[in-house]
């Protein structure tokens, strides 16, 4: 992968060029409610979807959005981050959140913060020996 660039995903079009990356992460989404939910995010809930692409094509997608709470303070919350399977494992994913990080601290806010997937071992050693990530703490969901 030597003609790595990185973009922000803003038509719908380039994100639903992202979809076949994303479904690998989020494999419960078709591509219409995806489409709806990522335009929804980013009109009303400043979520961006920012991609890795490779020789014209998409190899990785991160989503993310600023947040303001009082545990956090001012920070970027990674909603979504996937690497396509055949590329894992070559920096792809770092780059990304690297990417985040520095946007984050160029537009003045204190941390990042993402959750992962309990089953989810393999990413959660990338983000705590590779990204220097704490586990700070567990997320609970009650489905209405």
């Amino acid at each position: 992968m030597e003609t790595l660039s990185i973009r922000e995903l803003q038509t719908r079009e380039e994100i639903r060029e992202a979809f076949p990356i994303m479904k690998q992460l989020r494999t419960h989404l078709d591509e219409p409610t995806y489409l709806d939910l990522v335009v929804d995010a980013q009109e009303n809930d400043h979520y961006k979807m920012v991609a890795q692409i490779d020789e014209g094509e998409i190899v990785a997608v991160i989503g993310f959005k600023p947040m303001i709470t009082l545990y956090y303070g001012r920070f970027i919350w990674v909603c979504d981050l996937v690497t396509d399977a055949d590329k894992r494992s070559h920096g792809v994913g770092e780059q990304l959140l690297t990417y985040v990080q520095d946007w984050a601290k160029e537009n003045k806010f204190e941390s990042v913060a993402l959750s992962s997937g309990l089953q989810r071992t393999d990413a959660h050693r990338f983000y705590e020996e590779k990204m220097d990530y704490d586990k700070v703490s567990y997320v609970f969901k009650l489905p209405l």
